[in-house]
């Protein structure tokens, strides 16, 4: 950052300032490139005096108009707190990526005690956002298997179609389930 930037004259002395970042990548990007760009948020944001609170990859999805001759981007969430300014760095960097081809960011909350809030983030969390979810296309066609994206494999796991019609197993209640 070339220069500090003074906060409100209703900032409170030592408090710091919650905001979120959504950006857009292009979607034919490579995993290794957007832990890249995670990466540099990251720095921007840890460089600025900042805390990184969540971290999350919302994967692919159709956009609603184009943006840079794209129909389709990866969206990428950043919570955060920092000091004034900080968004505006963090956006400048972003620009500067050619990945990158919109970002939108919102203040939360000011005055926000930084002692107070956790960071979900963890070396594990950030590299998984490295990593997409499936494309909402994949999903709505059925081209993906959900189970093994979401670790639904064990035993334990939710099953529709027992929840809906019954185990079958079990005679005491009315089945709905032809046969």
């Amino acid at each position: 950052m070339a220069q500090q930037r003074l906060g409100s004259s209703r900032d409170i002395p030592g408090r710091k300032r919650e905001y979120e970042t959504i950006y857009i990548l292009r979607p034919d990007i490579t995993n290794e490139a957007v832990g890249l760009v995670n990466t540099k948020v990251r720095t921007v944001i840890e460089g600025g005096g900042g805390t990184l609170l969540k971290v999350d990859n919302w994967g692919k999805r159709k956009l609603a108009y184009e943006v840079q001759k794209q129909m389709k981007g990866m969206y990428l969430f950043f919570s955060y707190l920092g000091p004034a300014g900080l968004v505006e760095e963090v956006e400048r960097n972003l620009r500067l990526i050619d990945s990158v081809i919109r970002t939108y960011s919102i203040k939360i909350a000011d005055n926000v005690d930084a002692a107070t809030r956790t960071s979900e983030v963890t070396d594990e969390t950030f590299a998984k956002a490295a990593t997409p979810r499936p494309d909402e296309e994949e999903i709505a066609t059925g081209q993906v298997n959900l189970r093994a994206v979401f670790g639904d494999d064990e035993d334990g796991a939710f099953d529709f179609e027992e929840a809906v019609f019954g185990s079958g197993d079990d005679d005491d209640g009315p089945s709905f389930r032809k046969e």
